[in-house]
């Protein structure tokens, strides 16, 4: 009976975490669709927006908000904000409003450079130069105007799935 209590601990252990994958839908954090990042309630306001902005037929959240260098680092950032997320939901410290950490910023201005690379050095070049980031002039191009919506954001009639 000793001898199996290993095998039976792995083999509960390998259950619990595929019960715990198909609950919790797993597999589509791995993914890049959009509505899979307005899970969460305080992401409603910065899905609709951009569902409503001009990015939305060109990005999807993972496009602006994740590091593109290589798919290591694409992945290893995956996974640090999605730990931290499952943290601070877990311990009951998400935050109303969400705000980008220096961090993210760094991230989303590197894509904003990689997507529009043409653009930005036409501006490096004007005097404005190079010492803001792309959305303090542009502030409602990914993500639309701000604003509390009233609209109900998981309403699959009102927000069909992005593919």
């Amino acid at each position: 009976m000793t001898k199996s209590l290993p095998a039976i601990a792995i083999l509960f252990a390998v259950v619990a975490l595929g019960l715990f994958a198909y609950v919790t839908d797993a597999v589509a954090f791995a993914g890049s669709d959009p509505a899979t990042c307005a899970n969460c309630h305080v992401m409603d306001d910065a899905y609709e927006n951009w569902f409503h902005a001009p990015h939305k037929n060109v990005t999807e959240c993972v496009d602006c908000h994740l590091p593109h260098e290589n798919v290591v680092a694409y992945y290893a950032e995956k996974a640090r904000t999605g730990f931290h997320d499952v943290y601070v939901f877990s311990t009951g410290q998400t935050p109303e409003i969400i705000r980008a950490t220096e961090h993210s910023k760094r991230i989303i201005q590197s894509n904003c450079v990689r997507c529009h690379q043409s653009t930005v050095d036409a501006v490096i070049a004007s005097p404005h130069g190079n010492d803001r980031v792309c959305w303090e002039c542009h502030r409602n191009v990914a993500h639309g105007a701000r604003g509390l919506s009233l609209l109900p954001l998981q309403d699959s009639a009102l927000y069909p799935v992005h593919k």
